[in-house]
């Protein structure tokens, strides 16, 4: 067994403010602002939109896939991970940047298209190599609360971030004003959507100034003194994994059941924003205030799955976020400008405000539980593994993750094409809302693989 070491406090840190550093990322863009905005003023209609943005990040998680086993396996024999945030990195901001250029109504979305796909390609890939680099920074004990701090910070940085666009950025077309009722800073042109656009900027700039402390402070695994054989050894080591792995029923469920089970979450962020303006025909803004929420709960959900996490193992702290999640699914599906639950409730003029109600409910929710799901997965990887094996196990993490993130964009974007078709005769509503069905499908999928995954910590409280 390798022994246990703890890194300096302000390493620690600086690891946890990555999180930080990158989560605007998925709030500003992915999520609550410019996604929605693409899909409501950037492309042709609602539906259209949704459909090439699932392309756009689709790809984008195709790519990571297709390329991650060889920088994976390279960079585990090589040493060091962080040049290869670094250079992902740049990639990343270089593609949210661009993302100030797609102006409402725009013929050609070819641009905007491929620097979506680049931003998504960046930011993940930097996120794969900084994972990696938690076990080596505290003992096993401690990595549960670790990872759910993190995130908890990640979520809360998030959160700032969108208040800063929503409340000082982002005005309303129809009344020039932000959600706190301002005039936009900088001049922004809320007729132009400069405010929502901003938000690429903004990301690329949060990203450069708060990821520079890991950089500096943070611990690196150190060079290994032969590089020259490093492709080589690399893949001959994952080639080894590889074909040990199916033998191993824990550990390999756990892979499979995670991958489906992040590719659903990841779909669920990435579309519900687009949903909510399409469906439900919320602003930004509203969208905003939906974002907000869902960071709070999400910050709150990650710090108490961390806690949760070392009392009951992460196993039970996964499937519990599933489930609920699987609800949302359901509940956001489900609920339209006059419906709840397909229940009507309004007549289509409106009229009644549960509709939003209960999407920001189910916002509270997601939050909640993608936060802690995701922290309770890091610490679950651990208990499958030796801890002198902890890394490899990290980077194969890393690989079946981003192996399969092309599937729930894609498959939202197939079905909402499929759906929209006039033979079917449905409007761009009735499109979307089917259009979302393959997230349940996934969540079901790494619910059913989850039973044959073991929890040391369960099985040492059952002893």
């Amino acid at each position: 067994m390798v022994e246990e070491t703890r890194a300096p406090k302000r390493g620690i840190w600086g690891w946890m403010l990555f999180d930080w550093a990158q989560q605007p990322f998925h709030t500003l863009i992915i999520t609550f602002v410019f996604a929605p905005y693409f899909a409501a003023a950037v492309a042709p209609d609602a539906a259209r939109g949704q459909e090439l943005w699932g392309y756009a990040t689709g790809i984008g998680g195709l790519l990571i896939a297709l390329s991650s086993p060889v920088l994976g396996a390279i960079a585990d024999a090589s040493g060091p991970r962080k040049p290869w945030i670094f250079a992902f990195s740049i990639l990343g901001v270089i593609g949210c940047w661009a993302l100030w250029f797609a102006v409402p109504g725009m013929e050609n979305l070819t641009f905007v298209l491929l620097a979506i796909a680049l931003a998504v390609f960046g930011m993940e890939f930097a996120a794969v190599f900084n994972n990696a680099m938690m076990p080596t920074l505290v003992p096993r004990s401690e990595l549960g609360r670790l990872s759910g701090s993190a995130w908890g910070l990640g979520y809360l940085g998030g959160l700032i971030t969108l208040v800063l666009v929503l409340g000082f950025l982002s005005a309303s077309p129809e009344t020039g004003r932000t959600l706190l009722g301002f005039e936009p800073l900088f001049g922004l042109d809320p007729a132009m959507r400069e405010g929502d656009r901003s938000a690429g900027p903004l990301t690329a700039l949060w990203y450069m100034v708060f990821v520079l402390p890991m950089f500096l402070f943070t611990p690196d695994v150190k060079r290994k003194p032969s590089v020259s054989g490093a492709v080589k050894e690399g893949l001959s080591q994952l080639g080894k994994t590889l074909r040990r792995l199916p033998g191993e029923r824990s550990y390999f469920s756990f892979l499979m059941s995670s991958m489906f089970y992040r590719d659903a979450l990841n779909a669920l962020y990435a579309f519900g924003g687009i949903y909510a303006a399409g469906v439900l025909g919320w602003s930004i803004i509203q969208i905003g205030i939906f974002g907000i929420l869902a960071n709070i709960t999400g910050a709150a959900g990650a710090w108490l799955g961390g806690r949760a996490d070392q009392r009951y193992g992460p196993k039970v702290v996964v499937s519990w976020s599933i489930l609920i999640l699987t609800f949302c699914c359901l509940l956001v599906i489900s609920t339209t400008q006059t419906q709840v639950l397909f229940i009507t409730v309004a007549d289509a003029a409106g009229g009644s405000g549960l509709p939003d109600i209960t999407f920001y409910l189910a916002g509270a929710l997601i939050g909640a539980a993608g936060g802690a799901i995701q922290a309770a997965s890091r610490t679950l990887l651990v208990d499958q593994v030796d801890r002198d094996k902890v890394t490899e196990a990290f980077g194969l993490y890393a690989l079946s993750g981003k192996a399969t993130t092309f599937i729930g964009p894609l498959a939202i974007a197939f079905a909402t094409a499929f759906f929209a078709q006039e033979a079917f005769g449905l409007s761009t509503q009735e499109a979307q809302r089917l259009g979302v069905t393959p997230i349940i499908v996934l969540f079901m999928i790494g619910l059913v693989l989850l039973p044959m995954v073991k929890s040391r910590q369960y099985e040492v409280a059952r002893a």
